[in-house]
């Protein structure tokens, strides 16, 4: 079913928010928080969240260098910005996911290139980052389908 909604004047229509924008909206926060928290607690280096990990996996952590660290900020912080615009109907969805790519983008550059621990280099760990790869690929998408229908504005 498709609702529209007349603006203040009269003149102009727009959609209305479809359902599955709130869907994937809510999901996407929930998503993108959790990698808002696994930032906030490496970081911060919080002593409860870090013990999980072993004295190598926290060396390699804690020797980022600053680049890696803010490419790193941009794309769980770039994502976590977009999900919420999608959630208040902006456009401007769009482009914090584009930063957040971009940021995802100079993470895997690093990974590639660093002495990452072979604790980290399993199958699990590059499925999961294939998870990123595709859950923002497809935000960008998303948000871009939303913003062409006037639902995004």
């Amino acid at each position: 079913m498709s609702e529209t909604v007349e603006n203040v004047a009269g003149n102009d229509i727009r959609p209305a928010t479809p359902w599955h924008l709130w869907v994937v909206g809510i999901i996407a926060t929930l998503w993108n928080s959790g990698g808002a928290f696994d930032y906030t607690m490496t970081q911060s280096r919080n002593e409860s969240y870090m013990s999980a990990f072993t004295p190598e996996q926290l060396d390699y952590f804690y020797a980022f260098p600053a680049w890696a660290d803010a490419v790193w900020a941009l794309g769980v912080w770039g994502a976590v910005i977009g999900s919420l615009l999608l959630l208040l109907r902006s456009r401007h969805a769009v482009a914090a996911f584009v930063i957040s790519f971009i940021g995802l983008i100079g993470s895997s550059i690093y990974q590639m290139t660093a002495d990452m621990p072979a604790s980290l280099n399993t199958p699990a760990i590059l499925i999961f980052t294939a998870v990123i790869w595709l859950s923002i690929i497809l935000l960008i998408w998303y948000a871009r389908m939303m913003t062409a229908k006037g639902v995004l504005r």
